[in-house]
């Protein structure tokens, strides 16, 4: 549409906003697919701002990522004075995983079987090993090491500036 333009669609009001937006004659929107839909494909239907009700596919094999974009030509705003023209429904993926813990130790070696290979790092005596943890932005940073990185602050002769006073 041209800059300032108004196209009126009936039904559009009822459309949640969040979902999906213009960005001249494409739309955008985001659809959130499970981790096994990601990996073996899927069928999930739209409700267009026509009303119409279209089934986006992803065969399988056709693996899609945590933040891919796909798009469906021809579903998106109708292009102004070309009425059987539109642009195009551009789609960003979310792919949600299971939660931790969702499979036993026994199905997840069967997982890691079916998955391709990860990679393989060399362990040296100078390299030390780390485990991950859930960041929490709140949390105080001390915490994260038990104060084990700060502990000798407190041991150590202060030899910033000092505040003159007259």
């Amino acid at each position: 549409c041209e800059e300032g333009f108004k196209l009126k669609l009936p039904g559009e009001g009822n459309l949640d906003p969040s979902h999906s937006y213009q960005r001249g004659e494409d739309l955008l929107m985001f659809m959130d697919i499970q981790l096994v839909e990601a990996l073996c494909g899927f069928q999930k239907p739209i409700t267009t701002l026509d009303n119409r009700t279209i089934i986006v596919t992803s065969h399988p094999g056709q693996t899609v990522k945590h933040g891919d974009i796909k798009c469906v030509l021809n579903e998106g705003m109708p292009i102004y004075r070309r009425p059987y023209e539109k642009g195009r429904l551009i789609i960003e993926f979310k792919v949600n995983f299971p939660s931790s813990g969702f499979l036993s130790s026994d199905k997840l070696y069967l997982l890691e079987k079916l998955l391709p290979a990860r990679q393989e790092v060399e362990e040296t005596e100078e390299i030390e090993q780390v485990d991950l943890m859930d960041f929490d932005p709140a949390q105080d940073r001390r915490h994260c090491y038990n104060g084990e990185a700060y502990e000798d602050d407190e041991h150590h002769l202060g030899g910033g500036v000092q505040c003159q006073t007259s």
